[in-house]
């Protein structure tokens, strides 16, 4: 069965996957900014003390520059093993021993000697420490420790905080941007972790319902199969004893058996159907939000009386038109729609082609004309700078196979005849297991 034709929650997974993509870079942005912020205060703080040296404000910017480098460095590491499990990741000695946690505790050093500030220093490298992935509890631990020590370190350097040539202190700000730079990171990263786990909670039920509905399909199949199975058994078996005696009744019970074999295979001819007719409205929809999760804009226009449109000729259609915008696309944008027009039923689907396109030149299309025009429709597709779109048109009412005009194929670009070819399709599978649709 398809990935298009299990269809889980609509449109959530498809935004989750966006939502954590925005919070992601938010969070960490949002991180950098107030590690940047905090070293902004010291150097405010260096500009307008007095005995100020060109020296000490060289190595603050350079000590700045390394300390904010590596903490982005420790942010992209941060978000790349939160997609790791615990057995995949780096050993802990090697995430502290990394050049970005090395580069941190040098940058955050030379902060601390060129603003001749202890809190500075130590509040830089406590961040850096808080950016690695550390087990379960023990940042927050160390964080409080942390914290503890900060809040000494600022008690111990208020009175310098004191300018008296501008009447002012900076003894608050440093509190804020100092003693709480740690904590703020803490916080930040545990929003993030959550995130993250929801993205992974959003991945594991979507395998687990797509199991399920495997476990489903294989419990109702064996119960089909097994008691026909039975049956079948029981009645060769007893034809087998009584063909020496008695071969008419023999002959009756090999009928039977046969008779058993058909339904057997009826039943599971229906069951194999149950499980494939997808109403069309659910393809579409299932379409436009892998189309979604795949970070197109998409456009679905659905007539209300689409649950009637032919599903067994139009499904496959679908599911082929999203295989080609998902691989030979390359825009941003998809537009999907269905109607009805005078006993007509019109599929349409366009996307912007992208610099890299490859539409039109595979043989989806050939695949499509040859399962439309079995159906009495046809196919029209055009091309043009910035949209290709292809448009199915199938009789409302199946025609009848054979029919005049209708024999070979459908016709393409152009109204030029597209031979008739077989086609095996393939439903496309979601990048990040989010895929999501």
């Amino acid at each position: 069965m398809s990935e298009l034709e299990t269809r889980p929650a609509p449109a959530a997974p498809a935004s989750l996957a966006r939502n954590v993509t925005a919070t992601s870079w938010y969070i960490a942005v949002s991180i950098v900014t107030f590690l940047v912020g905090a070293i902004a205060m010291w150097g405010l703080w260096m500009l307008v003390r007095p005995g100020l040296e060109p020296v000490a404000v060289t190595v603050f910017v350079a000590a700045s520059a390394l300390t904010v480098g590596s903490a982005v460095a420790l942010l992209i590491r941060y978000r790349g093993d939160g997609d790791l499990g615990d057995l995949d990741r780096p050993a802990r000695w090697r995430r502290f021993l990394s050049w970005p946690v090395v580069a941190g505790l040098v940058g955050s050093i030379a902060l601390g000697i060129a603003a001749a500030s202890a809190l500075l220093g130590a509040a830089s490298f406590a961040t850096v420490l808080c950016l690695v992935r550390w087990g379960p509890g023990l940042r927050w631990r160390g964080v409080i420790l942390v914290e503890v020590i900060l809040a000494a370190l600022w008690f111990a350097e208020r009175p310098r905080y004191e300018i008296p040539e501008i009447g002012g202190s900076f003894a608050v700000m440093f509190a804020v941007f100092g003693g709480m730079l740690p904590l703020m990171i803490a916080l930040s990263l545990w929003s993030w972790d959550v995130v993250l786990e929801l993205n992974r909670a959003r991945a594991t039920e979507a395998r687990l319902a797509a199991t399920q509905e495997r476990l489903r399909l294989a419990a109702e199949l064996h119960d089909l199969q097994g008691h026909h199975l039975q049956v079948i058994a029981l009645q060769l078996e007893l034809a087998e004893r009584m063909l020496a005696r008695d071969p008419d009744a023999a002959a009756d019970q090999i009928r039977l058996a046969r008779s058993s074999v058909d339904e057997a295979r009826a039943g599971t001819r229906e069951l194999a159907g149950r499980f494939r007719g997808v109403p069309l409205p659910d393809e579409l929809a299932n379409a436009a939000d892998l189309l979604r999760a795949a970070g197109l804009r998409v456009s679905l226009d659905v007539t209300a009386e689409a649950a009637d449109a032919p599903a067994d000729t139009l499904g496959p259609v679908v599911r082929e038109c999203t295989t080609n915008v998902l691989k030979h696309g390359g825009g941003v944008w998809a537009e999907l729609s269905l109607r009805r027009d005078r006993g007509f039923w019109h599929l349409g689907v366009a996307n912007d082609p992208g610099a890299v396109s490859t539409l039109g030149r595979g043989a989806g299309l050939e695949g499509i004309a040859h399962r439309v025009g079995a159906g009495g429709g046809d196919v029209q597709t055009h091309r043009g700078p910035d949209r290709f779109a292809v448009t199915v048109s199938v009789p409302a009412v199946p025609a009848v196979p054979g029919a005049p005009g209708r024999e070979g194929g459908a016709s393409g670009r152009n109204g030029a005849a597209i031979p008739a070819r077989s086609a095996t399709f393939t439903a496309p599978r979601p990048a990040d297991e989010g895929m999501p649709r």
